[in-house]
């Protein structure tokens, strides 16, 4: 083994979603390329379920590779959305499974709000139309999200692509963007510690309040935040590095790869934001307190 891949077998890429819920690829493909991109490890963290975690452990054990079984929770602060990774949480937990369903049922009535929307603004698309454009039959536990609706609208030829069908549409603040009553970033955290995992505040700079993101950590019990982010500027990870020191958090960090959608990676490609290895042991380590 050469010394290039050795150092790369040092890190993890702790942010990924897969067909579960608005990823392309299935949970053992994600795997697949984390080794094919020499990680030593990659965290399965769909929005809203585990469903695709049990099926990305089972491929690991193929490709030697060590998988971290998560989650990304969607919730609400000062009209924010606000997203609470999860990790090494018990992906059995029947309490957790029922509120994450209860989730999902949110989410349902989001998008069917959204496509109302969008069919007031002339844009004639259906949930038929978007689960077609999946191309394949939707798995228990599945769901769907914007990302699939933009698919759709591209392939109606309403926008030439993903980000202009986010830009005009379904971004927040954008004419068919829709955001129904949700859980608090406390309320999730503690449904992960509840389920004996670790929460993590996801990419802080996508909020674009940092005031907000401090009174979130005041007023909860996250033990990290996602540093390193496909969205993350080098000034960001500057500041939320320091927010990390001065709170004594876990600093994580991950590409949040959703696949390629019209030829284009979405967020980052896998691997392309990473952390060391090593940060799955302090995860671990908090995980059994």
């Amino acid at each position: 083994m050469d010394n290039q891949h050795q150092v790369q077998l040092a890190f993890a890429d702790l942010h990924t979603h897969t067909q579960a819920s608005d990823g392309m690829n299935t949970p053992a493909d994600n795997v697949k390329l984390a080794a094919e991109a020499g990680l030593g490890a990659i965290a399965i963290t769909d929005h809203d379920t585990v469903a695709g975690v049990a099926e990305a452990i089972a491929a690991a054990e193929q490709h030697g590779i060590i998988v971290v079984p998560g989650v990304e929770i969607s919730t609400m602060e000062d009209g924010k959305d606000i997203h609470i990774l999860g990790y090494y949480l018990d992906t059995t937990d029947t309490m957790l499974l029922q509120r994450l369903e209860g989730l999902r049922r949110i989410r349902d009535e989001r998008n069917e709000l959204i496509l109302e929307k969008l069919r007031e603004l002339g844009l004639h698309i259906t949930m038929d139309d978007v689960i077609a454009q999946l191309g394949r039959e939707l798995l228990p536990d599945e769901s769907i999200g914007r990302p699939h609706m933009a698919d759709t609208l591209v392939a109606k030829g309403y926008v030439s692509d993903m980000r202009e069908a986010f830009d005009k549409y379904l971004a927040q603040g954008a004419a068919a963007y829709v955001s129904p009553p949700r859980i608090t970033p406390m309320e999730a955290t503690a449904w992960i510690l509840e389920a004996g995992g670790v929460p993590v505040m996801a990419h802080p700079g996508l909020y674009g309040d940092d005031d907000l993101v401090a009174r979130i950590f005041d007023r909860s019990r996250l033990a990290g935040i996602e540093v390193y982010h496909s969205d993350h500027s080098p000034e960001d990870e500057q500041r939320y590095l320091k927010l990390a020191e001065q709170r004594s958090l876990i600093v994580t960090g991950g590409s949040d790869y959703h696949g390629e959608r019209q030829g284009k990676v979405f967020h980052g490609p896998l691997g392309g934001r990473k952390v060391p290895v090593a940060v799955i042991q302090q995860l671990r380590d908090a995980a059994s307190k």
